[in-house]
């Protein structure tokens, strides 16, 4: 359940940064801070684009956070209840993982993926494993197989890809019927389209 007085934002994508998305609204310019790859997957300028958001207010600040899908949205809104892990942070952690990669971290109780995201150290990266462990069943979904995702995880990685690259490439395969081979070769084509 959405728990935000604006939950969705559609209007003409007018400008992109690093960090946000600037969309227009009957003459209105909304900027919306978004992780990295909802800027990169957003659209194009002059594009008619609609944002799932999350409002949070601040004692200095009321700021509009913005995602292409529910889960990223639902594992945003899941990070910032975590002691020490702000919006920002949040943010960087999502422009590091999608929803999908970032349950396979939690799964798979990597320290060292969520260590690589810049702002977390060892302490907060323990933090974000152990709490969401529990809470992550209940907000967003989580890969069918996390053993198996191992496997093309550290295969991937043999290979020289980055953990980045490898939890991305991870978080794209939907397919339940495939073999632990199969879902390597998909990781690697969705390493080589992106």
């Amino acid at each position: 359940m959405v728990n935000t007085l604006i939950s969705a934002v559609t209007g003409r994508l007018i400008s992109k940064g690093s960090e946000y998305v600037d969309v227009e609204i009957s003459g209105i310019n909304l900027r919306i801070s978004t992780p990295i790859t909802t800027v990169e997957n957003i659209g194009n300028l002059g594009d008619e684009v609609k944002i799932l958001t999350s409002l949070q207010m601040r004692q200095d600040s009321i700021t509009l956070y913005g995602f292409i899908t529910e889960n990223d949205r639902n594992a945003f809104d899941t990070l910032i209840t975590i002691s020490g892990v702000g919006p920002r942070l949040a943010l960087a952690i999502l422009s590091t993982f999608d929803a999908a990669s970032l349950a396979a971290a939690v799964s798979s109780e990597d320290v060292n993926a969520f260590k690589s995201v810049s702002g977390v150290g060892n302490r907060t990266a323990n933090r974000i494993l152990l709490e969401l462990k529990g809470k992550m069943e209940q907000t967003w979904s989580i890969p069918n197989d996390p053993s198996e995702l191992d496997d093309v995880f550290d295969s991937l990685t043999a290979l020289g890809y980055s953990i980045q690259e490898a939890r991305a490439a991870i978080g794209s395969i939907n397919s339940d019927n495939l073999s632990t081979e199969e879902k390597i070769r998909m990781a690697l084509e969705n390493i080589t389209n992106r």
